[in-house]
């Protein structure tokens, strides 16, 4: 259901995109839009994941590096059956992680500094099993064209109101509305696609690493951590937040219209439910 939902949503994501065009240029509009979209999806697809690593001047780790962190993604990884990821830490005091990357085979995860230092071994196997969760659902791909696309509404808007639209679409008050009302229509899919996707990588993190208690936990030292702790590059760069375990920018701690992430009391309280039924057993160190 959530993968349907997903794909609904991205293509009403597109449809917009395409709907904006048609606003600014009719038929020929739209067309010059289809070609601009497949072109950011095209170079979004395959160069993603490392402009995103880059931005957060994320560093590559392995076994000699940071031998606890990358066996506990190791441990997960064997026990969802997916190709061991590149493992990145990013050096931020806020505690965040995210994944990224086209598919299994060309994934990378990354955690803060600040994150390996607040959490338990446990908590931090629950986090890096979330992000291999989106991982597994190809996620990591749906948000990265939903980022793009949201990206070039945006960019198509601020072309209407300096170069105006057709005049059919309502002149200057038209090209106005536009501006207004795209990039905004946008962020609403964007954000309905990231919430989708947050909870289905909380429940499959919590049968990946066995524990949903130890994923609750984590959640809520991040979400404090969050609260208090700026994480200057995401500021910086917005339109990446959803990529994030928890919201990193400031101000976004409900489940309000404008936020990127579900509120983190209800993802908790999910995960407690996991926990009360019955899971699959934990594995002995998920992390050796």
């Amino acid at each position: 259901m959530n993968t349907m939902r997903a794909a609904l949503l991205l293509a009403a994501m597109t449809g917009l995109f395409l709907a904006v065009g048609y606003l600014i240029g009719g038929a020929g509009g739209m067309v010059i839009a289809l070609g601009v979209a497949i072109a950011m999806n095209a170079f979004a697809y395959w160069n993603s994941d490392k402009v995103v690593l880059k931005m957060y001047r994320a560093k590559e780790v392995d076994q000699n590096s940071a031998p606890q962190f990358y066996g506990i993604v190791a441990g997960l990884a064997r026990r969802a059956e997916l190709p061991m990821p590149k493992v990145y830490i990013i050096e931020n005091a806020q505690p965040n992680a995210f994944a990224t990357g086209r598919d299994p085979e060309h994934a990378a995860v990354a955690a803060t500094t600040g994150l390996l230092r607040m959490l338990t071994p446990d908590e931090i196997a629950g986090v890096m099993a979330h992000e291999l969760a989106h991982v597994k659902n190809r996620d990591t791909l749906i948000m990265t064209i939903t980022a793009t696309i949201a990206g070039a509404i945006g960019m198509l808007a601020n072309f209407a109101f300096f170069f105006g639209g057709r005049r059919g679409a309502g002149g200057m008050l038209g090209s106005i509305m536009i501006m207004i009302l795209a990039p905004m229509a946008a962020a609403l899919v964007q954000m309905a696609i990231s919430r989708t996707r947050e909870y289905g990588a909380d429940a499959g993190g919590a049968e990946i690493s066995g524990n949903p208690r130890a994923l609750a936990s984590a959640l809520a030292k991040l979400e404090r951590g969050a609260r208090t702790v700026e994480n200057q590059e995401a500021e910086g760069n917005p339109a990446t937040a959803h990529l994030f375990i928890v919201n990193p920018l400031s101000g976004q701690r409900a489940d309000n219209l404008f936020s990127t992430h579900p509120s983190t009391a209800n993802r908790i309280a999910k995960l407690e439910q996991m926990a009360g039924v019955e899971t699959p057993q934990r594995a002995a160190g998920p992390w050796g």
